[in-house]
């Protein structure tokens, strides 16, 4: 009678699984708990190809594979946990031709499934309210606190490019700012009266105080007079989201996410979004309609009386 146990040390011995981790272990020089994983991908793949009829590696093929990540897939498995099952195949199978075991390897061609990227976080109207709201008013530079909250918000621009962002980039009268993205690229932004005004006061009222010949011409300045860092800025973020009682991590990325999505979901256009993000390839702003379809979603599945 053949137990279970020898039966899957049978499978094993088919599978060249001991040469395998032995390979792991001493020729590629993984820790314990990387082979362990490994071997343990190996097993899950080995029960689905005996199903298959598939008694040894030779007799596996592309189509073998392929069923098998759809299974996996079936399974309810993330796509994260597919890619890492079919990177151990075709790290086990790498392995076999090596060894002159098989001839072809399999997993040529074996297309891994797309990971999603997460949705930005995004604050809702009321946030962003409160958010502008919350620099002290007795602070000796409330306006520069306020002017970057309504910049960042009102413009969408990366934190490196409002540090970087001098007197000369900005007309306050036709409330536009030249901003330089990556790769030096220039492209003209708007801005509306909340930051036009709240930006006016920190240039007249503010920054002159601020500016002891280090500036370089900087619009935004510390108590120093030096311009003011990238990590400042996330500091006065932080700051203000943590004083009005806004419990998730708001940093200026977010704020740029918060000004694309209220401008989808107000109904601009993807291109015009494209733009004034500053997005080189569309398929990057588009991350932006998936954001905007789940506040569809939300609020279907909220408000509708049959949602």
């Amino acid at each position: 009678m053949v137990t279970h146990r020898s039966h899957r040390v049978s499978e094993a011995i088919e599978f060249q699984a001991e040469r395998y981790a032995d390979y792991l272990n001493f020729e590629r020089g993984l820790s314990p708990l990387t082979v362990s994983a490994y071997g343990r991908e190996l097993e899950k793949f080995i029960a689905f190809a005996k199903t298959k009829g598939r008694r040894d590696p030779l007799s596996v093929g592309g189509d073998d594979l392929r069923d098998y990540v759809f299974h996996l897939g079936d399974l309810g498995l993330a796509p994260t946990s597919v890619r890492r099952a079919q990177s151990s195949l075709r790290t086990y199978f790498g392995f076999l031709l090596e060894e002159g075991v098989v001839e072809s390897d399999p997993t040529e061609g074996l297309h891994s499934p797309r990971v999603a990227r997460p949705l930005p976080s995004v604050l809702n109207p009321a946030e962003v309210s409160a958010l502008l709201e919350a620099p002290h008013l007795d602070s000796p530079v409330y306006w520069r606190d306020r002017a970057i909250l309504e910049f960042l918000y009102a413009t969408g621009v990366r934190v490196s490019e409002l540090v970087g962002l001098r007197l000369t980039d900005v007309d306050l009268e036709e409330g536009l700012c030249t901003v330089f993205g990556k790769g030096s690229k220039e492209r003209m932004v708007p801005f509306g009266r909340p930051a036009c005004v709240a930006l006016s006061r920190y240039l007249r009222g503010v920054r002159p105080a601020l500016e002891k010949g280090k500036g370089g011409g900087c619009v935004f300045l510390n108590q120093r007079g030096h311009p003011l860092s990238r990590t400042a800025v996330w500091k006065i973020v932080k700051v203000a989201a943590r004083s009005v009682g806004i419990k998730r991590k708001v940093s200026p990325h977010v704020l740029r996410h918060t000004f694309a999505t209220h401008l989808l979901e107000g109904g601009a256009d993807l291109v015009a979004v494209q733009e004034l993000l500053g997005h080189a390839d569309i398929s990057t702003t588009q991350i932006y309609t998936h954001l905007d379809r789940k506040y569809l979603r939300d609020m279907h599945r909220r408000y509708h009386p049959r949602s």
